[in-house]
């Protein structure tokens, strides 16, 4: 019978297969990192402040895909009302979301999954993203993101108020 003998490692080799093993089961935390959330919107080609909302999506982690027409008749056909209406349409996670409305509340929305048709800021309220910026002076008009439901009715969803003044 012979007996196995047992060679000592080796510090530099120990800690060479442990930062190793490290990497390695590190590996599948890394590619598991969220996958941006698709967002397709749909607005008018000629229209500077929806395209700055997209780039407000896409800088929070949004995917973007962008049709330069349709706007109105998407907005139709899932039959948001005409009152709430503005100059983009977007949907996302199954929800609509019109205009301006911020990538925070969209991600809200997108959590809290309410039975709703989605959200919407009515018009192009200056302060909301997109509508922002030097170009609006710095301007923050006070505006409200309302839930639109199935019915068409609304709700606030989030309200954006102007600081109270000291």
């Amino acid at each position: 019978m012979t007996s196995a003998t047992t060679t000592p490692i080796s510090r530099r080799t120990w800690l060479a297969s442990s930062a190793a093993f490290l990497a390695a089961s590190a590996l599948p935390l890394a590619t598991t990192a969220a996958a941006p959330t698709p967002v397709e919107v749909w607005k008018d080609p000629s229209c500077g402040c929806c395209k700055d909302w997209v780039d407000h999506m896409q800088a929070n982690g949004f995917q973007v895909t962008v049709h330069e027409t349709g706007n109105n008749a998407v907005r139709a056909r899932l039959g948001l009302p005409q009152k709430l209406g503005s100059c983009h349409t977007a949907l996302v996670g199954g929800y609509l979301v019109e205009g301006h409305v911020p990538a925070s509340d969209v991600r809200a929305l997108l959590r809290q999954k309410p039975k709703a048709l989605g959200l919407a800021v009515p018009g192009m309220p200056v302060g909301s993203p997109g509508m922002d910026g030097a170009v609006y002076g710095e301007r923050r008009d006070p505006y409200d993101v309302l839930l639109v439901a199935h019915d068409g009715s609304t709700r606030v969803f989030k309200s954006y108020h102007k600081k109270a003044s000291s």
